[in-house]
């Protein structure tokens, strides 16, 4: 099906009686929105938001990693550049860089989404930068305010990220002040995230021992998945004090059940969650290009995946872990379909006691959850997982042929945020 020409997208009146402006350039290519003069108007037809890219960097250890002493905002910028220059999208074309980060101060802050666009070296002064902020679901967020922007025609084409140095800047920021008062009277709503997942391992009754097999799977799954190639696609390098990173550092293959049970327990003195069934301390940034599929077609890019419905959701604070169920039952819904549907799901792995106990709650079949492994493994870089997950189930759709995908996660707070994808055909 050939893509349609500019006058047939909706190219301004002026500029469609002024035959002057060629519909293609001199080499062949067609010009940026900018340069052609076309109004954008792609999703005033009825276009819908698709998963244009998507790529990451390696996700490595807090603290003690390769990714230590690289700024955060660098980091993002070097990500952002790789995406959009190996998915071949015009800058000129987009609209907004909308960076999801959790705790967006320091390095990260001063509205780290704009001044990743201007470090990037490959996005014009015209693209807009816009920082989201919705914890561990900021970077998904960033997905759906893309989504949303395509659907209300303000925009055809959007890069969204996610970052967090986990090492540069600490869980909880440098200054924490929670309000007196709700302290007081819900101190829920500031509680540990170790101390939440003890909660529910008492409620839903899961194990230690179910929590270390979940662990070891995850691990099991991501180290195949780098030892078959099947990671090193969605990387992009970057390159730290003259070294070139090119490799998770945070999946551990010599992963046993013997090896978890000698740990003890991280956040409570008889508790059964320990460092190995909980995701670590992360650096990393993830990048996911949305567009609408018309502007995709016209321009030659091929999706992943189209965005098929999107639902957040509240939950009790003091168990945040199972915020993808109410989130993902919304997003199901909106999209028609049930969860035995789904060919792909990304559950992010915050801790293995609220993934399973999500994935009981959904109905869900663990062979197709976190086919290439999941945070436990990977890592859980907290602005950045988001944007991960959602490329991934999109990536992963199409690699495997499936109809339907899932992206959802918890989130600190008493939250949860879900994607459902469908296949482009």
């Amino acid at each position: 099906m050939n893509a349609p020409n500019r006058a047939a997208a909706g190219r301004s009146s002026a500029h469609a009686a002024d035959d002057r402006t060629p519909d293609h350039a001199a080499d062949g290519r067609l010009p940026s929105r900018a340069a052609a003069g076309r109004s954008p108007g792609y999703a005033a037809s009825g276009c819908s938001p698709v998963i244009a890219a998507y790529g990451r960097s390696p996700f490595t250890f807090a603290h003690k990693g390769a990714l230590v002493k690289l700024r955060p905002d660098d980091l993002a910028a070097r990500v952002v550049r790789g995406v959009v220059e190996r998915a071949g999208l015009a800058p000129d074309d987009v609209e907004d860089l909308i960076v999801g980060c959790a705790f967006p101060e320091g390095e990260q802050g001063f509205n780290v989404a704009r001044i990743v666009g201007l470090l990037t070296g490959a996005l014009p002064l015209s693209v807009a930068g816009a920082t989201v902020n919705r914890f561990c679901g900021s970077s998904m967020q960033s997905v759906h305010m893309a989504a949303g922007a395509v659907r209300m025609n303000a925009g055809d084409a959007f890069v969204c990220a996610g970052v967090e140095s986990m090492s540069r800047v600490p869980m909880g920021g440098y200054n924490p002040l929670p309000n007196p008062g709700l302290h007081e009277s819900f101190p829920a709503a500031y509680m540990s995230m170790g101390q939440t997942a003890e909660n529910v391992a008492a409620r839903y009754r899961i194990t230690r021992t179910e929590q270390e097999a979940f662990a070891l799977e995850s691990q099991r799954r991501a180290a195949a998945a780098r030892a078959d190639g099947r990671l090193g696609g969605e990387i992009v390098p970057v390159e730290v004090g003259g070294v070139r990173i090119e490799r998770d550092g945070c999946i551990r293959e010599e992963t046993s059940l013997e090896g978890l049970a000698d740990l003890k327990p991280a956040f409570l003195e008889d508790g059964t969650v320990t460092a190995g069934t909980s995701s670590p301390l992360t650096d990393g940034a993830a990048v996911v290009v949305v567009c609408s599929d018309a502007y995709a077609a016209e321009r030659g890019l091929a999706p992943l995946a189209r965005v098929k419905s999107i639902a957040v959701s509240g939950c009790a604070p003091e168990v945040m872990g199972i915020g993808p169920v109410g989130a993902s039952r919304k997003a199901l819904e909106r999209a028609g379909i049930a969860a035995a549907d789904l060919d792909v799901v990304e559950l992010n792995e915050a801790f293995a006691v609220q993934a399973i106990a999500c994935m009981r709650d959904l109905g869900l079949d663990h062979a197709r959850v976190n086919i290439d492994g999941g945070a436990i493994a990977l890592g859980h870089p907290l602005g950045a997982t988001g944007a991960r997950i959602t490329g991934k189930a999109a990536a992963v759709l199409k690699r495997r042929g499936g109809r339907y995908a899932l992206a959802t996660q918890c989130i600190g707070g008493g939250q949860g945020i879900a994607t459902v994808l469908e296949a482009v055909h």
